[in-house]
């Protein structure tokens, strides 16, 4: 089981303020800040729910790849919701909401690509 999962991105203000928007639908939202100082390198930002912290992104240079990160979402609706909110606050579509049945029969994703280039999911496993 992963505890918590880190990513350096290229504008920190930025990027806080897109996974705040397209996060919140998920029930996903910033827990802590932590400075250059506190850790060392650069500042960081945790995501989370229920007061832990599970998705950081922090001052740095991104990978030459991007990675591609998946949240669960509790229903379908949620997954609909997660996309809209992540193209509203600057996401670019990279799989609009819907069964991927290649994966199982309800797999209910939806794929933004976030202002890093990052392929970012929400996913529900539930039956509709």
């Amino acid at each position: 089981m992963i505890d918590h999962i880190g990513m350096p991105v290229s504008d920190l203000a930025r990027a806080t303020d897109f996974y705040l928007e397209a996060l919140k639908p998920l029930g996903i939202g910033m827990i802590l800040q932590v400075s250059a100082e506190q850790i060392g390198n650069g500042a960081a930002v945790g995501f989370g729910a229920q007061g832990k912290p599970f998705f950081w992104i922090g001052e740095g240079y991104p990978p030459d790849s991007h990675v591609h990160v998946a949240f669960t979402a509790d229903s379908r609706a949620d997954v609909d919701a997660f996309y809209q909110a992540a193209l509203a606050a600057g996401g670019k579509d990279n799989g609009a909401p819907g069964l991927r049945p290649h994966y199982h029969a309800n797999y209910y994703g939806a794929f933004v690509i976030d202002p890093d280039g990052n392929n970012i999911e929400a996913v529900c496993h539930a039956p509709a």
